[in-house]
Parts: C-alpha cells; structure tokens; sequence
C-alpha cells in the first residue's frame, strides 16, 4: 500500500503567546485570521512583526495563530545565517536552550531569551492514518520527495494526534533543494 501525503512548505513564521501579542500590538489585542493552515484551528495571521538578529533582521514575519503558551520563531538555515542566530534543528515546542531574539511590532517590542528554533521535518498524522500504516508518534521515518529534484529526507518525524490532520512540513531550504511546492505529494517509504 502506498503512503503518500501531501506537503506544506513553511516559510519563516512566529507563534506568539498572548502576553507577548499584546506587548507588541497593545492591550487587550486579538490576532486576526489572514487564511487557514492545513493543521485545523491553525491560521496565518493578518499581523507581522520585525525579528532583529545580531547581523541583520526579517521585516514582516507573518504571525501563525491562535496564541501559544510560549513564542517560538521558526526559520530556516539559511535564514539562521543571515540574521546571525545560531538555531538549532527541533520539534516545535522543544524551545529549552535555544538562542533568543528581539521582536518589534507597531505598540513595543519584546525580548525572548530563548525560542528561535529550525523546524525538525515533520508529518502530523491523525490518530487514524497512524494506525492504518502502522505508524507510532515521534517514528522517524523516510520519506521519497516529489520535485523537479525529487529527494529522499531521513529522520522525518511522526507526530501523531486526534487534533491533527495529515499534512507533511518542511522548510524554505529543502524545499528549495527538491524543487517542492506546497501541494506536491511525498511518499513514506519506511
């Protein structure tokens, strides 16, 4: 049986708690929904923010919402370099150790000590699309890219839960290097 998923890229984003929302757009603020994500209840924002590095900075970061308990920016590699934070590769969420950075919105800025992080390559898997391939939560798996210059990534992380919806993410760089949109398919090939 085949196991192919669709693919999301994901470009530089931020998730911000809702005390970190309100010191950069003002009391009592609310995000507003640009578009729906792939993953339900997730949306990308109508707001962005400047995240300023040592060598340089990012205008316009889209925000992807709702809130979170904490902010947390994902970039890519490349994008790591040109604004001179040194992030490392993890799971969206595993935040402790990272490098910090300063954000900037219209009402403050804040700065976060820790946060910045590259986004592990990932496929959500809902509960149900694990159990009928046999998947586990955090199997790392292999997975052959479609592409004008298709590719296999190793070490891609399965998240499974009921919330979510089966939607493989990876980054601008990788992307980039298969030749991948968003809405090309992969296949799980162990």
């Amino acid at each position: 049986m085949s196991k192919i998923v669709n693919v999301g890229v994901s470009a530089r984003h931020i998730h911000l708690s809702q005390e970190h929302v309100e010191i950069l757009f003002g009391a009592g603020y609310q995000l507003t929904e640009f578009k729906p994500l792939s993953q339900p209840g997730q949306f990308a924002s109508n707001e962005t923010v400047e995240v300023v590095g040592s060598k340089g900075s990012f205008p316009k970061v889209r925000i992807l919402g709702p809130a979170r308990s904490a902010t947390q920016l994902e970039i890519s590699l490349t994008d790591s370099f040109a604004i001179g934070v040194k992030a490392p590769v993890r799971e969206s969420g595993n935040i402790e150790g990272t490098p910090g950075i300063l954000i900037k919105g219209p009402a403050g800025e804040v700065e976060i000590q820790e946060g910045v992080i590259v986004a592990a390559r990932h496929i959500h898997f809902h509960t149900s699309d694990a159990e009928k391939w046999g998947i586990k939560d955090q199997q790392k798996l292999n997975v052959r890219l479609s592409g004008e210059r298709g590719m296999v990534l190793e070490n891609v992380i399965a998240r499974v839960s009921d919330s979510f919806a089966l939607d493989m993410h990876i980054d601008t760089d990788e992307a980039n290097a298969a030749g991948a949109r968003t809405g090309d398919t992969a296949e799980i090939i162990d």
